[in-house]
């Protein structure tokens, strides 16, 4: 179990580095792909509430340390609090939201419908964005939301929404690799037999046996 969760780790830190290399798509609103924090909504639903909290302290603060720990325009001693920034430690709170999002459908998950979480995870990326949003139209002092921006919300979370199914097959393969159980449809094949019958069909068809 462990080594499957320190993979995730691993994948987060390479899904950080590689996420340097998109950049916003001016054609489509400056639309972004957000494959790191795909990558996270993919992990948070295959492990358990605690693990997922740590997926979402690492993940935010991998996030905060990239972007807001740059250097500031302007001169430091005049610009002490740069208007329209956002101070560290942010993101680990909205990672901890859209995780807590995903973990409510886990049972469907486990059941083996992905895709239900493959759609959350576009849901849960455009509350992200809009909170993130807010959060700085709260900073500057002022509220304006155009249909640019909704646009380049509602894009960057569908074009990202686009590689759970990618992502979710790469976690399938660790998960058989580290026999980590993340489906409760893979415990089935544990009850088979070498006939081929599980322990369910023959008891039901002892019950259905005539008497006498």
């Amino acid at each position: 179990m462990i080594r499957y969760h320190i993979s995730l780790f691993i994948l987060l830190s390479i899904a950080c580095i590689t996420q340097q290399y998109f950049s916003s798509m001016e054609t489509l609103f400056n639309a972004r792909v957000l494959l790191f924090h795909t990558v996270f909504l993919c992990c948070a639903v295959t492990v358990k509430f605690p693990a997922m909290l740590l997926l979402a302290y690492f993940g935010g603060f991998l996030w905060d340390a990239d972007n807001t720990l740059a250097a500031a325009a302007g001169d430091p001693s005049i610009y002490h609090s740069p208007t329209g920034s956002l101070h560290f430690g942010y993101s680990i709170i909205l990672f901890g939201i859209m995780g807590v999002i995903m973990q409510g459908i886990q049972p469907l998950f486990r059941k083996g419908v992905w895709q239900i979480s493959a759609i959350l995870s576009g849901v849960s990326l455009s509350i992200y964005l809009l909170i993130e949003f807010l959060l700085i139209n709260f900073i500057r002092g002022d509220f304006t939301f155009t249909h640019q921006v909704a646009y380049q919300i509602g894009l960057t979370s569908l074009i990202s929404m686009g590689l759970a199914p990618v992502i979710f097959i790469l976690l399938f393969k660790l998960s058989n690799i580290f026999d980590y159980t993340i489906r409760y449809d893979g415990l089935k094949r544990r009850y088979f037999n070498q006939e081929g019958y599980s322990i369910e069909t023959a008891a039901h068809k002892l019950l259905k046996k005539p008497k006498g």
